[in-house]
């Protein structure tokens, strides 16, 4: 009576080991690895955020144009000689997914603050396909008011709110796009000849971004932004030209280094979207580097960028 048996709990282990087997295969519902390695990519954010009790000190600097046609050439060692901006920077996790900064710019010698919030993590299983965030900074001008121009403290205030979209293709890189809006409370009244267009206090502007993986450690990078101005456009008195930046970036450890070439001088969403006089097609780009050094205070850096070695 027992031989028939015997069969049937083989039957049934062999069951529960292709059940087990089966479940190993199953995705498992994890965020991905960072799509990028920093909060920033070149001038743009990343939907990256610190991990909490993380302190991430940065150093932005861009130098003068290359080109001779835009002030560049050998006399002054292809704009080496000439910083246009220099940006000293601390952001502090406070959670995991949310972060805040304080930074001072050498353009307008902005002082600004931000906060980033991302509420949205991609998961390897594509339930959630993208990772989102936010983000708003307000930036004070305290610079000499020699043509009375801020006459109240409040027009020397501006602010940016950006929302960021990312995702990761994998180990090949990573995209995303930012919906970006800059409001000025103060801009002064001037007319575009072309189009009659008046400069405004708002504008909206579309950015994207990307990464495309070199080695474990290496990656090209690069961002561009469309701005929303019809005072912008084809302005004969007011040159401006789309801002775009490509570079390279190196891991090595707890720093991120960046070297890029911008036709941008501005560091925040303040300078760099509201004035971009310099033409790339003319040697209107600028030789930059950003160094980023990760301190943990506490905890651990979480939700890091992981792929494998070479």
């Amino acid at each position: 009576m027992l031989v028939p048996v015997i069969p049937a709990l083989a039957q049934d282990d062999d069951l529960m080991k292709l059940l087990k087997n089966q479940d190993t295969l199953i995705p498992k519902n994890e965020p991905v690895a960072q799509p990028f390695k920093g909060t920033y990519v070149i001038n743009s954010h990343s939907t990256k955020t610190l991990g909490k009790n993380n302190l991430d000190f940065r150093i932005t600097h861009r130098f003068g144009n290359i080109g001779a046609q835009s002030g560049g050439g050998v006399h002054n060692f292809y704009g080496f000689d000439n910083a246009s901006n220099i940006r000293f920077a601390f952001d502090y996790g406070i959670l995991d997914n949310l972060m805040i900064g304080v930074g001072r710019s050498k353009v307008k010698e902005h002082i600004d603050g931000l906060v980033k919030y991302r509420f949205l993590t991609q998961t390897t299983n594509n339930k959630i396909p993208l990772s989102v965030a936010v983000m708003g900074n307000t930036a004070v001008t305290p610079m000499k008011d020699v043509n009375n121009n801020y006459t109240k403290f409040l027009r020397r205030v501006s602010y940016t709110g950006q929302l960021i979209i990312s995702r990761k293709f994998g180990n090949i890189g990573a995209l995303e796009i930012l919906p970006t809006y800059v409001h000025r409370n103060y801009v002064q009244g001037a007319i575009n000849p072309d189009n009659g267009a008046a400069e405004t206090n708002g504008f909206a502007a579309l950015g994207i971004a990307g990464r495309v993986r070199i080695t474990s450690s290496t990656s090209f990078i690069f961002d561009y932004y469309y701005t929303f101005s019809k005072f912008r456009q084809n302005n004969p008195q007011i040159p401006y030209y789309m801002p775009l930046a490509v570079g390279i970036e190196i891991e090595t450890g707890g720093h991120v280094f960046h070297i890029n070439f911008t036709n941008s001088s501005g560091i925040i969403e303040q300078d760099f979207l509201e004035s971009s006089p310099d033409d790339w097609l003319k040697g209107g780009f600028k030789f930059g580097f950003n160094i980023s050094r990760v301190f943990v205070l506490g905890g651990k850096e979480k939700w890091k960028h992981e792929e494998p070695k070479e």
